[in-house]
C-alpha cells in the first residue's frame, strides 16, 4: 500500500506539492491539515484519547479527530471522512478558521501545519476505531480549559494551541 501523502502549502494555503506524510513530518514542512470539534446538545465537546501506539502524541487527549486532506479533497470532505474512520459516525461540519503552528516532538518529527478548524454537532455514542482511538468522553469547554491549564502534559500540542488562541471559534 502506498504511503499517504500530505499537501504541502505556502502560508496562503496554496498547494505547492505533495509529499509522503512521514517525510513531511521528518523535514518539518508546512502542510494542510484539519481538526474536527464535535459538540452535543448540552454544548459539551467530544474528546478523544489518541491510541497508545500512535507515532506521536500517543495516549494524549485531543479534539474529536484530526488528520490531513487528500489531494483534491476539501477540508469538509476530509473532516467527514476521517470522523467516520476514527469515531464511526458522520456529522455536518462547518469551517470556522485556520491557523499555522509548528510543534516538534521527542521522536524527531515535527508537525508544521496549516490547520483548518471544523465544528459540528452529534448526539449519540461513537463507534471508535481502536487502531486510532483509545477512549473518548464529553466535556464542557470551561472544564477542558481548566484541565489543560492544570494538566497540559495530558493534551496534544495542536489542541492546546487551538484552546489558547482560537477558543472563541469553538463556541457554537
Amino acid at each position: 500500500m502506498e504511503e499517504e501523502k500530505v499537501i504541502l502549502v505556502n502560508e496562503q494555503d496554496e498547494k505547492i506539492g505533495l509529499m509522503p506524510k512521514q517525510e513531511a513530518h521528518e523535514k518539518g514542512l508546512l502542510h494542510r491539515a484539519f481538526s474536527v470539534f464535535i459538540f452535543n446538545g448540552k454544548n459539551e465537546l467530544m474528546l478523544q484519547q489518541r491510541a497508545l501506539h500512535k507515532y506521536h502524541s500517543p495516549g494524549l487527549w485531543t479534539n474529536t479527530c484530526c488528520s490531513h486532506q487528500r489531494d483534491g479533497e476539501t477540508s469538509l470532505e476530509a473532516g467527514k471522512r476521517r470522523l467516520f474512520e476514527e469515531m464511526g459516525f458522520t456529522a455536518d461540519l462547518k469551517e470556522t478558521t485556520s491557523f499555522i503552528y509548528k510543534a516538534p516532538f521527542d521522536n524527531g518529527l515535527t508537525e508544521h501545519e496549516l490547520d483548518h478548524i471544523l465544528v459540528g454537532n452529534f448526539e449519540g455514542t461513537p463507534n471508535i476505531n481502536k487502531d486510532e482511538v483509545a477512549a473518548w468522553k464529553w466535556m464542557y469547554l470551561d472544564d477542558v480549559k481548566k484541565d489543560i491549564q492544570a494538566n497540559p502534559e495530558n493534551y496534544t500540542a495542536w489542541f492546546k494551541i487551538i484552546f489558547d488562541k482560537f477558543y472563541q471559534h469553538l463556541l457554537v
